[in-house]
């Protein structure tokens, strides 16, 4: 089963979905800001990603934190730990269920390699 992660306003994660929806991929979509999210989600994205990709750290989020937030975040555990908290901190969308592999963000090509 294919999940987009992501939240709906997004216009990386308006592409991507209208991307899925033409080349008839079925997904389903998982508003995180409103559905929350798990550990056990995080921990299988964080299997096959690096916690330095999932966190945005260009966005307003990250940028409205704590200067001693920002810098205890170290490691998968204490990433892991602020998504649960801030999930408008993750970089969207996150793309899981294709292959054994989650992918984070949006181009065409990109998906177009992923799908191939």
């Amino acid at each position: 089963m294919i999940t987009l992660y992501g939240i709906p306003n997004c216009d990386t994660v308006k592409k991507a979905r209208v991307w899925l929806a033409d080349q008839q991929h079925d997904f389903t979509f998982h508003d995180f800001k409103k559905q929350g999210l798990t550990s056990d989600t995080i921990n299988g994205w964080l299997a096959s990603l690096d916690w330095e990709v999932l966190v945005n750290k260009k966005g307003t989020t990250w940028r409205g934190l704590p200067d001693e937030r920002k810098a205890a975040i170290v490691d998968a555990a204490s990433a892991r730990e602020l998504m649960l908290e801030f999930p408008s901190v993750i970089k969207r969308p996150v793309l899981a269920g294709v292959g054994n592999a989650c992918h984070v963000g949006f181009s065409a090509a990109q998906y177009s390699q992923i799908f191939a």
